[in-house]
């Protein structure tokens, strides 16, 4: 069944502004944030996630940031599972839920809900992520193709995550990914049309606010956080080191990268995951873009109230 209305929505790129948006409308409206970001979910990854400060979270309650382990594989199911009950329990209370974040996948999760037939094994996961590891995305993907030629067709050779998760509903029920996914009788989590608004600017200013924004945090202290979830035991081949940035601290810490130029090489990639979010966001056909290059931070509040509360 569907909410009453849409559930208001704040996506865009990294670096883009969105929690500082976010925050402002707070201001005006009753807002408690449900975030959708795939790491401000893992505690102990501060310094490289730009989670809202301490004072932010103190002014507007964030919700669904620090609730797992660094040790934990945090995914889309779990998310929303945890997204439900967040948003049931702002609306009981009388508040705005208001989902802000740059995980495209979380988003569409949400919008749309996902089949929730039981589908998860760990050791079946671990053993195809090893093979992954071991013989490469494409061999996994030719095996997708004999099970699960309709997902073997929307899957690139290359994506293992997905190539991985498919093969592994395959095993787990006998039933082809595709197969849930077009079966409208299969259980389902919850739909939440949304009201999105996806804040963008010029890719110059983009590219200067995420150079800035690395090296802040570099300065703040992202080296010293890495350097201690490793010295707790945390593998690098943890899921949480998928984050931007982890992976390569954590090789350029065991001497097999240089920080010479480290800088420059995570803003690269920033730069890169920032076009990918991008793309993302233009396949959902419920976004309104909000172009916020030139305004200042009062107008764009102004007119992202407008897009989101519309005739509220």
């Amino acid at each position: 069944m569907y909410p009453e209305s849409p559930l208001p929505a704040v996506a865009g790129p990294t670096g883009v502004g969105k929690t500082a948006l976010a925050i402002a409308l707070a201001v005006r409206r009753p807002i408690e944030v449900v975030s959708a970001d795939s790491m401000q979910v893992y505690r102990g990854l501060d310094a490289g996630t730009s989670k809202p400060t301490a004072e932010e979270r103190r002014a507007v309650p964030h919700h669904l940031i620090d609730v797992a382990s660094p040790r934990e594989r945090y995914d889309l199911a779990r998310f929303l599972a945890e997204a439900d009950r967040a948003i049931e329990d702002i609306r009981r209370r009388g508040r705005i839920p208001l989902v802000v974040g740059g995980t495209g996948l979380y988003l569409k999760g949400l919008a749309e809900g996902i089949f929730s037939t039981p589908s998860r094994d760990p050791k079946l996961r671990a053993a195809l992520e090893e093979r992954v590891r071991a013989a490469g995305a494409p061999a996994l993907h030719a095996e997708l193709a004999r099970v699960d030629c309709e997902a073997a067709r929307r899957i690139s050779p290359n994506d293992a995550i997905r190539i991985v998760r498919a093969l592994e509903v395959y095993g787990v029920t006998g039933v082809p990914i595709s197969h849930w996914r077009q079966n409208r009788a299969a259980p389902q989590t919850t739909a939440h049309p949304l009201r999105l608004a996806v804040v963008s600017r010029r890719r110059e200013t983009l590219n200067e606010r995420i150079r800035r924004r690395v090296e802040a945090m570099l300065a703040g202290g992202w080296v010293d956080e890495v350097r201690g979830l490793l010295a707790e035991g945390l593998e690098p081949s943890a899921h949480c080191f998928k984050a931007l940035g982890y992976a390569r601290i954590a090789r350029a810490l065991r001497g097999e990268e240089s920080f010479e130029g480290l800088a420059e090489s995570i803003a690269r990639e920033t730069r890169r995951f920032a076009k990918r979010q991008m793309t993302w966001f233009r396949g959902m056909k419920q976004a309104v873009w909000l172009d916020v290059e030139g305004l200042n931070e009062a107008a764009a509040v102004d007119a992202l109230e407008a897009l989101l509360f519309a005739g509220a």
